[in-house]
This record gives C-alpha cells, sequence and structure tokens, in this order.
C-alpha cells in the first residue's frame, strides 16, 4: 500500500528541493545542474524526487514561481497602502528592493558572476519574463492611481504595452548596473571605481528621465535606485574569503 504523505509534509519535501536546486543554481549554473546533483546532496531517490517535480523544467518553473512570492511580500503591501500618493508607491517599492540587496551585498556580490555566465542563461531568460508579468498588474493598478491624482499620462491606464516598456526599461536599467559592477575588477584603482560610479550614476539619470516622458510626470518625480546604495556597492566592495559558498536567502 503506498505511503500517504500529509499536506504539511509534501510542502516542506518540496521546499527542501527547491532549496537545494536553487544553491546549486547560484555555485553550479542551470545547464551545469543535474536532478542527479539534487538526489545526492537530500540522499532522495530518482523516484522520490519526480513525485514532486515531473523534470528539471518544471522544477525551474516552480523556483521561479516561488521567487515571484518572495517578491509580493515588499510590493502588494506597498500597492494596497491607501496613505500614499502613486509616486510615493513607486519610489517605496524601488527603495524596498534596494534596501533589500544592500543588506545581502555580501551575498550577491558572490552570486552576480554566476549568475551572468552562459550557465544561467535560461534561468536569467525565465525569470526576467515571469518578472515583467507578474509586476505589470500592480505598476498598471499605480499608473490608474497617478491618473486619477493627475499625475500621469492617461494613456497609462487603458495601455498595457506601455507599462511593460515601462518594465522593459526598468529591467534593462538593472542588467546595466549588474553588468557594469560585473565589469569591475576586485582589484579596481579608485580612479577606476569612480569613473564605474559615475557611468552607472548616468545609466540610471538616462533611463529615470525615459521612464519619466512615458509617465508624463514633472523630471525628478523618481529615482529608480538610491544613489547612495550604489556608491556603497561601487566604491566599497566586499571581498569574499576564499572558503565562502554563496548561499540563497
Amino acid at each position: 500500500m503506498p505511503r500517504v504523505i500529509k499536506p504539511e509534509e509534501y510542502l516542506q519535501k518540496r521546499g527542501e528541493i527547491l532549496d537545494v536546486a536553487q544553491r546549486l543554481i547560484y555555485t553550479k549554473g542551470y545547464e551545469l545542474m543535474s536532478i542527479q546533483d539534487i538526489l545526492d546532496a537530500l540522499g532522495i531517490s530518482k523516484g522520490a524526487f519526480y513525485h514532486y517535480f515531473a523534470s528539471k523544467q518544471d522544477l525551474l518553473e516552480a523556483m521561479i514561481e516561488r521567487m515571484m512570492h518572495e517578491m509580493e511580500k515588499f510590493l502588494d503591501p506597498i500597492v494596497q497602502d491607501a496613505g500614499l500618493t502613486a509616486l510615493e508607491k513607486l519610489e517605496r517599492f524601488f527603495g524596498s528592493v534596494a534596501s533589500w540587496k544592500s543588506a545581502r551585498k555580501a551575498m550577491l556580490t558572490q552570486l552576480l558572476r554566476v549568475w551572468y555566465t552562459d550557465n544561467n542563461a535560461i534561468v536569467r531568460q525565465k525569470v526576467v519574463v515571469a518578472g515583467g508579468q507578474w509586476m505589470a498588474p500592480y505598476l498598471l493598478q499605480i499608473f490608474r492611481q497617478g491618473i486619477q491624482e493627475g499625475m500621469m499620462d492617461p494613456s497609462l491606464g487603458q495601455n498595457e504595452e506601455a507599462t511593460r516598456v515601462v518594465i522593459s526599461l526598468m529591467m534593462s536599467m538593472g542588467e546595466g548596473i549588474a553588468l557594469a559592477i560585473l565589469a569591475l575588477k576586485p582589484d579596481a584603482s579608485e580612479t577606476e571605481r569612480q569613473a564605474c560610479l559615475t557611468h552607472i550614476e548616468n545609466l540610471v539619470l538616462a533611463y529615470r528621465g525615459a521612464i519619466e516622458r512615458i509617465m508624463a510626470v514633472p523630471p525628478g518625480s523618481i529615482s529608480l535606485f538610491n544613489l547612495d546604495i550604489l556608491q556603497d556597492w561601487v566604491l566599497e566592495p566586499d571581498v569574499p574569503s576564499p572558503d565562502s559558498q554563496p548561499q540563497p536567502g
């Protein structure tokens, strides 16, 4: 007679598999990670794995879905706060994300180089697509509030494509920042770091101006990125120890 697994036990074991897969993607890359790697790490059989996930692709999609649920903890309370204006909601959201990243600077610095290797190209693209689809309804709600407040272009409330354009610009800016930091060598001089910082600041200002024009809001209405936090990342890098391993968090 097959063993009956309780719902809470099922979710716990499924979460353990996702945790291991996330760590392996960070340390090996999605393409190089195998199901056998997961089995070895957890000491489970292949049959046990397939009880929770139909394939490696199914595992990846579940991990991305979990990441989106984690992001909701930052965005949903802000979007639903009736005491905030639309522009304040945009600022609060991006400020929360920046603070979350800053608190995990050492870990994320280690992950950056792994994340942008060819071995993570598939998962990286899927995260971008899923993130954009997930974020669109929230931003559209903020835009419609901004229209009601007389602060944003009325066409944003009816045109979901315009919302996707804004999301695309935001994600492109984020990738540009990441690649600029990635190109900076650990032993870079102060002059090189200052040049990198200036480049990233100009990048942020360019994207901010483009997004503000789409929204039809006054220049300087949104920041998109905390430049003080940016200075901390570029001018004061964390140097990981040789024994350190990236961990999900």
